[in-house]
């Protein structure tokens, strides 16, 4: 059936077809036949089997000088006097040879004098197709697909319709060299608005672009353009949306975000419907206009949907009546549900229609159970290139359409898109970014009426407002997902109207370590508020870099104190096109292949691999760290299962080159280690093969208190305390350095008082704490090793806890009231019932809190990197 369009267009269409119709006489182009119906063609009307191309390769101007500087994209400019060929076009040293595994049937001129570099800048190529008179209406949209190397723009009719690896390109010349310098050529895939149409002859018109003057090769073949038809007025085209996603929000057991793109210029709105999949009403959510961007007419929409139930399975699709996606099943998270797993991806960037598709089966296959995927930044290669976020969504289709996708942005994604424009169109995360009420003091720098102060406020309300979804968290199941933007690109970091400011105290000066430093305030603030037990981190330049001549020490600066402070669990990382895996040496043990502190990983995901950094210039060894396994050559997934009190990690090889540094076979665990964790904030982190010191499940039994009677002054040892301490308040034990790493009992006498476990840092030391209603007074402290054994005992005087009077009280977390001994202060014979149960808690809770802070730390030498 033939379809119309509404006046309005067919108006604007009709004045601009006879404008451009008075051109044709000047024509000079391959012709083909007209169409004799209004139907829209079905075939392509350009390809590489039926398609001749006029075509320039000497490396002049084809505008001669002439006005327009895109004058030879038009209709009616004369192409006669170049050449002309079938495609498609390349070369390889400026012979006749493969391109990527491409073979081009046409030989184009790579060098300016034909014989060797400097290479052709910029090579030009017109060609045209016929539509017969009513066609040109009849068209919705217009589709493309091509191959280029190094780099590419489309115009029809004048009108540039595609930009392919273009940031470079400029609009000062047309000769110039421009592209992304990759191996291959790469896929290319556009889409455009059918009023670029006319009736009547229609000119195609590509730039070709070589990265750089001694490239080794240039490749295009345009294997289809074809149209699509368009609507009824005010039908939406039935064409189902794609790039159908799940991102978590901040409460995934009751909430739910959906992005997607439509599947057609006609829609102009979008819902979510979902329902129970155990059946139910069906409920539907209005979606929000995200826009279009990179020269794609099609509007991208997001919704999010709450009042959801906790681990509840749901049905959803997305679209608008008659263009609706196919129903997902997808289920919400379960608070009372301490087991899950996720998938960590390094950069996919290069070799998205290959290597990504790739490794998203395999990891699919792997991860049967997955929550979601942690990407930890280069998605695509190209932010404003179409063709490689489609290929990105078509290697995720099924996984982002059933489970949450936790991405972080990296420096490719701001190529060609300085503002973010497509990730912010794909993507949907909380708004729970840095603002100066969760940054600390350094919002402070913002107050006052200096030029100093209204810049830092400029900055922040900026950041505040346009970083959002690039730094955020969601918590999942006991996790605490975190995602930083690593980048400081100054175009995306920079307000439109920032104040003047003069001098080295202004921000304007240090943006990019504002912007790390403002992250690492609000990250300090996330991280000690988290309820969660676990808390990892995702950002794309590693704090610890990898390949050879990379390093970043302003990330390394601001970001690694605070992990270390709070003991994140894993930090995962990307950008090195390699793998590393290691610690921080503050966090070695006197055991061999454990450590009890954060790890950090660089993961590589893609076909794009580096080489790795010499022994010399190792900037983990060179920066307090040490690398476990770091190897080139890979291309790798992460699967980590998460369990109450493990998360266990591992690694698979997905593909290796010749280069690679293993032998291991592709489907392999490449890297494997466990975090085990108690309740009470004991941690280790364990090798392969090698077991944690306890049982998870039992944090260890105190020892027998020692009798009273053996504490003589020949039994003191070499314990030293505080003369004075307060009940409630932690406080230091010192036992020499000699008992570093040592697990420890410690008690509060006169009647033994257990105050808990602990273990000796590297000065052989450990906190501990008495509970607040500790009767004031005269007391001892006592120390035991873990079998029991005496270490040693000192006197201490306890002073009532803030807030709180003098009078009876339990003394510690274990024990029941006491009676006096000697001539020191009874421990609590006479509490009241209520007192005694409230010093229970507080000291309970005051050692869980500690010893999750105090981790152990031995003074030794890291072992030798692998």
């Amino acid at each position: 059936m033939t379809t119309t369009k509404n006046a309005t267009r067919w108006g604007r269409r009709g004045a601009v077809s006879t404008a451009l119709l008075a051109l044709l006489a000047g024509v000079l182009a391959v012709p083909t036949p007209a169409l004799a119906a209004t139907d829209v063609p079905t075939d392509p009307v350009i390809s590489t089997e039926t398609t001749t191309w006029k075509y320039l390769d000497d490396g002049t101007d084809p505008a001669r000088g002439a006005e327009p500087l895109r004058v030879w994209t038009t209709t009616g400019f004369d192409d006669s006097a170049w050449k002309s060929a079938q495609g498609s076009f390349g070369a390889k040293r400026g012979e006749l040879a493969s391109v990527g595994g491409l073979m081009p049937k046409t030989l184009l001129n790579q060098y300016i004098d034909g014989a060797a570099a400097p290479n052709v800048p910029t090579f030009f190529f017109r060609t045209t197709f016929e539509l017969a008179a009513g066609v040109s209406d009849e068209v919705g949209s217009i589709v493309g697909d091509l191959r280029y190397d190094d780099g590419a723009v489309v115009w029809i009719n004048g009108q540039r319709v595609a930009g392919l690896d273009a940031d470079r390109v400029t609009e000062t010349t047309n000769v110039e060299y421009a592209g992304s310098g990759a191996s291959d050529p790469a896929p290319g895939h556009f889409e455009a608005d059918g009023d670029v149409l006319v009736d009547g002859t229609n000119t195609v018109a590509v730039a070709l672009y070589q990265d750089r003057e001694t490239s080794s090769d240039i490749y295009l073949d345009v294997s289809s353009i074809r149209l699509l038809p368009a609507g009824e007025p005010g039908v939406p085209v039935a064409v189902p949306p794609t790039r159908v996603i799940m991102t978590p929000t901040e409460t995934p057991e009751t909430s739910q975000s959906f992005s997607w793109l439509a599947g057609d210029v006609s829609h102009t709105s979008g819902q979510v419907q979902i329902q129970p999949a155990a059946g139910g009403d069906v409920r539907s959510v209005d979606a929000y206009s995200a826009g279009t961007v990179n020269g794609n007419p099609k509007q991208h929409f997001s919704a999010t949907v709450d009042a959801l139930a906790p681990a509840t399975a749901y049905n959803y699709r997305v679209g608008l009546e008659g263009a609706w996606s196919e129903w997902r099943e997808f289920t919400t998270a379960d608070p009372n549900d301490s087991d899950f797993q996720f998938v960590y991806y390094g950069d996919a960037q290069i070799g998205l229609d290959s290597t990504w598709p790739s490794v998203v089966k395999q990891a699919e296959a792997t991860a049967t159970d997955s929550i979601g995927s942690v990407h930890a930044g280069d998605l695509i290669n190209t932010g404003s290139n179409e063709t490689e976020w489609l290929n990105w969504f078509k290697g995720m289709e099924t996984s982002a359409a059933t489970t949450n996708v936790m991405a972080a942005p990296g420096n490719h994604e701001y190529s060609g898109d300085k503002l973010l424009t497509s990730w912010k169109a794909n993507f949907e995360y909380p708004h729970n970014n840095p603002t100066t009420a969760t940054t600390g003091d350094l919002a402070d720098l913002a107050v006052g009426d200096t030029d100093v102060a209204k810049q830092y406020a400029a900055y922040f309300e900026h950041w505040t407002q346009f970083a959002a979804e690039t730094v955020y968290f969601t918590d999942y199941q006991d996790m605490r997902f975190i995602t930083l933007n690593a980048t400081r690109d100054t175009t995306f970091l920079t307000p439109d109207d920032l104040p003047g400011c003069a001098g080295d105290e202004c921000p304007s000066t240090k943006v990019s370590r504002l912007w790390t430093e403002f992250q690492a305030a609000w990250l300090d603030h996330v991280l000690e508020s988290s309820p969660s037990k676990w808390n990892v981190v995702t950002f794309h330049q590693p704090v610890y870099s990898t390949s050879a001549g990379r390093d970043e020490p302003v990330l390394r600066e601001f970001w690694v104190p605070v992990f270390q402070k709070h003991d994140i669990d894993l930090v995962m990382m990307g950008h090195d096109h390699t793998y590393a895996r290691g610690y921080n040496n503050d966090d070695v043990t006197e055991t061999p292949g454990i450590t009890d502190g954060p790890v950090y990983v660089v993961s590589n995901s893609g076909a794009k691999h580096y080489n790795l950094e010499t022994d010399e210039k190792n900037v983990w060894t060179n920066n307090n760290a040490t690398q476990v396994l770091r190897g080139a050559g890979v291309t790798t997934y992460q699967v980590v299962d998460v369990s109450a009190d493990k998360l266990v990690y591992r690694s698979y090889l997905a593909e290796k080159t010749a280069a690679a540094t293993t032998d291991l076979p592709v489907g392999a665990v490449y890297d494997e280690f466990t975090v085990t964790k108690t309740d009470d904030g004991r941690k280790w982190v364990t090798e392969a093969g090698v077991e944690a010191p306890v049982d998870p499940e039992q944090p260890g039994t105190a020892p027998e208190p020692v009798d009273p009677a053996e504490l003589t002054d020949a039994t003191r040892g070499d314990i030293t305390v505080p003369e004075n301490v307060t009940a409630g308040v932690p406080f230091t034990v010192g036992l020499g350095e000699a008992k570093a790493g040592a697990d420890v009992w410690a008690w509060l006498y006169s009647e033994p008082t257990e105050l808990g476990a602990a273990t000796a840092d590297a000065s052989g030391e450990f906190t501990t704490v008495v509970a607040a209603g500790t009767a004031p007074g005269d007391h001892r402290l006592v120390v035991q090793s873990a079998d029991g054994t005496l270490i040693g005992w000192a006197p201490v005087k306890v002073s009532a806890a803030a807030g709180g009077g003098s009078g009876s009280g339990n003394g510690g977390a274990g024990s029941a009231a006491g009676t006096v001994s000697g001539d020191l202060a009874s421990t609590g014979a006479e509490a009241s019932a209520a007192l005694w149960a409230a010093g229970v808690l507080l000291a309970l809770g005051a050692i869980v809190s500690l010893i999750a802070l105090r981790r152990r730390r031995l003074a030794a030498d890291p072992p030798a990197q692998s």
